[in-house]
């Protein structure tokens, strides 16, 4: 099957690069408290700019609806009949770091070295090898004080680019391409709003990937759990034989987890783990949630059953306990679901060879939004987008692999035109 390769156009770096600028200065933090969708005004903003400049691009079904998702149609070229494709990217930013007052800051031509920011802070290569083969590239950092917001907004500004190159240059082949903007996928909110039959796509695609040519074909599989400790309280003047304290319970439970092994902070590559990270409450009652992650979903049921162990075990310790144990499934395997049309994921792999470019399939200790697609009936593996360090006010963002994004997206929308089943 062979692509646009032959017919390959030069992607406008530039306004790509505004693009970005623009998107990453519009403050979309999700707000995991609030309980508004979306959880920020922010995300409203960057939605109508992005509903603006579809518009501008003739998308004539362009529009944003009722939840702030951004959705649009680029029809397809003349003649061709493939199956449509969505691409879809999230308009919010991480809570875990400010991401208000982004102040975005280009470095034309990276001479090496570690990267000292404004605010002090550094990008160091030691930490961040993958700046060894970024010599001579154009990067986009932040002061060191914020986000930069390129998971996802580097995604969005990749796939904005492929609508106007694809718009401009009808001689490029492709079938129908969906373009979805989501909101709230960093509070795990971004599927919620998403109705699959308007969207009405054979495969899509998550742009929401680090680095550049790699495509995620496996996610975690993942469910959050809640253990809530009821105790008794009563005045500690008073309290001999008669307080049961819940707190001393939950930090006895947390205490009685696995630390050497199956924690976040000793696992790595294939290994999953149990993750408490939020322990609230008082002497008469106390919470703690976790997360539970596995690349094989049959091991969830297994950390589940040594929460329920471990919180028996806290409650026969300490006489007039109560414990409640609640399981909350969140996401799937991505593997679980590509298996349903593997093309997903070879029409890629063969994309980034008719460029000859070179690719790597990874496992992500993490989910997306595809994993929830996917699981959902709609296979959505992950693809690149050139973000790093996200996250953190190290973050940054790598023009060249955004632009490599972009002509690769244009390859794969060349094969699926060409796809039957």
């Amino acid at each position: 099957m062979t692509g646009a390769s032959a017919d390959r156009v030069q992607i406008n770096r530039e306004r790509l690069l505004k693009r970005f600028l623009s998107y990453v200065q519009v403050g979309t933090s999700a707000d995991p408290c609030s309980d508004r969708y979306p959880s920020s005004a922010g995300q409203w903003d960057l939605g109508k700019l992005l509903l603006a400049e579809l518009r501008a691009l003739t998308i004539e079904d362009a529009c944003q609806d009722e939840h702030a998702l951004v959705w649009g149609t680029v029809p397809a070229s003349n003649g061709e009949q493939g199956p449509t494709v969505a691409l879809v990217a999230h308009l919010d930013t991480s809570p875990e770091a400010p991401g208000e007052n982004v102040q975005p800051q280009v470095i034309q031509s990276y001479p090496g070295g570690d990267i000292t920011l404004p605010s002090g802070n550094v990008i160091d290569v030691a930490s961040c090898p993958a700046l060894q083969s970024m010599l001579g590239m154009t990067l986009v950092t932040t002061d060191g004080t914020t986000l930069l917001g390129g998971d996802d907004k580097a995604g969005v500004a990749i796939i904005m680019e492929l609508v106007a190159t694809l718009v401009e240059n009808p001689h490029l082949v492709h079938g129908p391409v969906k373009v979805l903007f989501t909101c709230d996928e960093e509070i795990g909110r971004g599927t919620d709003k998403i109705d699959l039959e308007k969207l009405n796509a054979t495969v899509a695609y998550t742009l929401d990937g680090g680095g550049a040519a790699v495509i995620d074909e496996e996610t975690f599989s993942a469910d959050a759990a809640i253990v809530r400790f009821e105790g008794h309280n009563i005045h500690p003047s008073i309290a001999k034989d008669r307080m049961v304290n819940a707190v001393r319970a939950a930090a006895d439970f947390v205490a009685q987890l696995p630390r050497e092994t199956c924690s976040p902070e000793t696992t790595h590559e294939r290994e999953g783990f149990i993750h408490p990270y939020t322990i609230e409450g008082g002497v008469g009652s106390a919470t703690v949630e976790l997360i539970l992650r596995s690349f094989e979903t049959e091991d969830l049921k297994t950390y589940a059953g040594q929460l329920q162990e471990t919180a028996d075990a806290v409650v026969q310790a300490m006489p007039g306990l109560k414990a409640n144990v609640k399981i909350v499934r969140q996401y799937r395997n991505l593997r679980d679901g590509l298996g349903d049309l593997p093309e997903a994921v070879t029409l890629a792999i063969q994309a980034f060879e008719n460029l000859g470019v070179e690719y790597k399939s990874e496992s992500i200790r993490g989910g997306t939004d595809g994993s929830q697609l996917t699981e959902k009936g709609l296979p959505t593996p992950n693809l690149s987008s050139g973000q790093h360090n996200i996250h953190a006010v190290t973050e940054f963002a790598c023009l060249d692999e955004m632009t490599a994004a972009v002509e690769h997206l244009v390859e794969l929308m060349a094969l699926w035109s060409q796809y039957r089943s």
